[in-house]
Parts: structure tokens; sequence; C-alpha cells
């Protein structure tokens, strides 16, 4: 009898283990919470572009930038981006969503480029290739998921947390 009491007892406190740490966490969002903790200095700019599996070009821009080109995500679901393109300009502002599986960033913000168009979304829809305390990294441009015969670019952004002051 004492035996199948303990046996009771152990399933018991399993289940109420279980029970207490399948809970949904509702209110838990880390990616947005380590996307808005600071500021992110870019760091490195690939292009890359593929046929098929086959890399055909990677060249790395912004090499020799004298501009120090930072986006900032705030929690309020605003965002800026100051030197975009490594060219001096005012600060652009926009705002910024996670997609539901928070794979994929969008953004509205508006810079300056040196293409034709002069302007252009460059995080309208960037995955999140990793994301961490002290790096950041956003992949836009032909990001399928599948491999096909045609040509795609894509754009690898890389940023590192830009250290912040002691007060």
């Amino acid at each position: 009898m004492k035996n199948k009491l303990s046996y009771l007892i152990i399933a018991a406190l399993i289940l109420t283990g279980l029970f207490i740490n399948s809970c949904k966490k509702d209110s838990q969002n880390s990616i947005a919470t380590i996307l808005s903790a600071g500021a992110w200095q870019l760091s490195s700019v690939r292009v890359i572009t593929t046929v098929g599996d086959t890399t055909k070009l990677d060249t790395t821009l912004n090499a020799v930038c004298d501009t120090t080109q930072v986006l900032t995500f705030n929690i309020d679901q605003t965002c800026t981006y100051s030197n975009f393109n490594c060219k001096h300009q005012p600060t652009a502002r926009g705002h910024w969503s996670l997609t539901a599986n928070r794979l994929f960033l969008n953004s509205d913000i508006v810079c300056q480029d040196t293409t034709a168009a002069g302007s252009s979304k460059p995080f309208s829809y960037a995955q999140i290739y990793n994301v961490g305390d002290y790096s950041l990294v956003l992949i836009t441009g032909d990001i399928q998921n599948f491999v096909s015969s045609k040509k795609r670019t894509t754009m690898r952004y890389g940023f590192i947390r830009q250290k912040t002051a002691v007060q």
C-alpha cells in the first residue's frame, strides 16, 4: 500500500511540474527586446549574386566608408537610420515590425541612396539571419527559399551593437 501511495505522489508531482512549466508566456518577445536595446552600427555590406545554387559574384560594399551608419530600433516600433549608403544625409525615420514567426523584419524607412531613383526602402522585407546581444545580420533582396535558375541578388547587412556611455 505504501508503495502505491509513493507512486501516486511522484506521478502527481510530475504532472504538477508539467502543468506549471507549460503555461504560455504571451508578453515575452526576445527578438524585439534585443533589437530595441540599443543602436546598431553597420559593419559590413555584401552583395551576393547567385544563379541556381552557384554564387556568381560576392562583393563587399562600403569597405572604406568615412561615415558611421547607425540603425536604431525603438520599443514604440519606430526606427532611424543615419548616413545610409555611406552618404552624409539627414537621419531617415520610419516604423518597424516583425512577422508573426519573428523571422522577418518589415520597415517603411526611406533612405537616400546613390541609385537613379535617389531613395530606397532597404529593409522593407528583410530576413533576420542572425540576432544576438552584440550582432545583427539582415538579408534583403531576392530572399526565396527555393533554388531557381533565375539570377538572384541579395544584400547582407552586418551590424554590431554600439557601445553606450556608462552613466
